[in-house]
């Protein structure tokens, strides 16, 4: 359990680092997306190894990469600026 959920902490950090890499300016600050990453991937992992059990490890991984970045997508700003109109137009 504790080489998966290093595991599950390590593919969090790449991919919210993967993230803040290829959308920079889509994201609040790089701290807070490692952050979210990691700790989003952790819990992914810990979801998965309670309904999977042990002896799963690619299965625990790979549902701590689908919640992390299913956490991460959160945190992504809509791209350009916001159109405000009235609620007479």
């Amino acid at each position: 359990m504790i080489l998966e959920a290093l595991g599950s902490v390590l593919i969090g950090l790449g991919a919210a680092y993967a993230a803040a890499r290829w959308l920079p300016e889509r994201l609040p600050a790089r701290p807070l997306v490692l952050t979210t990453g990691a700790v989003a991937a952790l819990f992914g992992g810990l979801i998965t190894y309670t309904v999977v059990g042990s002896g799963h490890p690619l299965a625990t991984l790979l549902g701590a990469l689908v919640v992390g970045v299913a956490l991460l997508s959160l945190l992504i700003r809509p791209a350009g600026r916001w159109v405000r109109r009235s609620a007479a137009a």
